[in-house]
């Protein structure tokens, strides 16, 4: 069932299009996730969508009903639509269940589920000089929740948050979701917070869509250098035809780069259809090393979970490239 339609919507500042033509739906409980480079409009789409903007064209329907823009009205925003923005405050020396209370509209028991939920129930005896940003981060989340929001708009949740605050959150993001029943739009920058939660993915620039849909069709089919980099690490080769070891449609694609992601290579030792390379540099990312392999001119990075001593710098490397489906750029 569809709850949010945003129909060819339209954003000026000083003169300068901040969005142009940014269409899209969110069906009711579908998780939407946006990306795109600092400056590219995402903040600004996510308070129009809250009514804390005014649109220059097109428009907003939350539920069938227009979302009135920030001109339209006395007290800016729509009252089932909730915008956490990255500089929320909370007032200094307060209680924290003096913060919560003064905005609930929640029963006592409901109130109690929410602030488990969100992972607070053990804060509100403290006062709010006393908490982590993760902490007054999650009672600011709480806090809009009381109003029973059909609609939650995080802009860059994950930011400024250290690893233990950042799963907590993802946690409670999740659990808001699944526990509460409410629809849920995210802006981040960094893929790995989008691709392994949302059901579909915007990525725009300059304001504009430049494309969405599945996060495994977008990771995978990139439309351009700029999707592919929203979306992790990535190299193109323009020699392809010595990794895919494909000569039939070679002039189609004699103009365009191969794409491919580090895990798309595996190493061997022997076998046929083997791609060499010199390895140029080794780096430790925990589970994992990510190494640099000089291949016909090109570098590649290649996804290695072996140990540390398998490889050198300038040892030769013997790749097998298997990815089914060849993408280009």
């Amino acid at each position: 069932m569809e709850l949010l339609r945003v129909a060819n919507l339209s954003i000026e500042h000083l003169q300068d299009k901040v969005l142009t033509n940014i269409s899209f739906t969110q069906n009711t409980l579908q998780k939407i996730g946006i990306a795109g480079e600092t400056g590219s409009g995402k903040t600004t789409l996510l308070k129009a969508i809250a009514g804390l903007n005014q649109p220059l064209s097109g428009d907003i329907f939350f539920d069938n009903n227009r979302v009135e823009g920030a001109e339209e009205k006395l007290i800016p925003g729509h009252p089932q639509i909730a915008f956490l923005s990255q500089s929320f405050e909370l007032k200094n020396n307060y209680w924290v269940h003096e913060i919560l209370s003064y905005a609930t509209e929640l029963e006592k028991s409901k109130s109690v589920e929410l602030y488990k939920i969100c992972r607070i129930d053990h804060l509100l005896n403290r006062r709010t000089d006393q908490l982590s940003g993760g902490e007054k981060q999650r009672i600011a989340l709480a806090r809009l929740l009381s109003t029973s929001p059909k609609l939650l708009l995080l802009d860059e949740p994950f930011s400024n948050l250290d690893p233990i605050h950042k799963n907590i959150i993802k946690h409670v993001i999740n659990d808001i979701g699944d526990q509460l029943g409410i629809s849920i739009i995210i802006v981040s920058h960094d893929p790995r917070d989008l691709l392994s939660w949302a059901d579909e993915i915007i990525l725009i620039k300059n304001g504009k869509i430049i494309q969405r849909g599945i996060p495994q069709h977008l990771f995978h089919f990139p439309a351009n250098e700029y999707c592919a980099g929203l979306l992790g690490d990535y190299s193109l080769i323009r020699n392809h035809q010595s990794i895919t070891k494909d000569q039939s449609n070679s002039n189609e694609f004699l103009d365009k780069q191969l794409f491919v992601r580090p895990h798309y290579f595996n190493d061997k030792k022997e076998g046929n259809d083997l791609i060499f390379g010199v390895v140029q540099k080794i780096l430790f990312y925990g589970n994992y090393y990510m190494l640099e392999v000089l291949i016909n001119n090109a570098v590649v990075r290649v996804l290695c979970d072996e140990d540390e001593d398998k490889y050198k710098i300038g040892d030769s490397i013997n790749l097998n490239y298997y990815r089914p489906e060849h993408w280009y750029i």
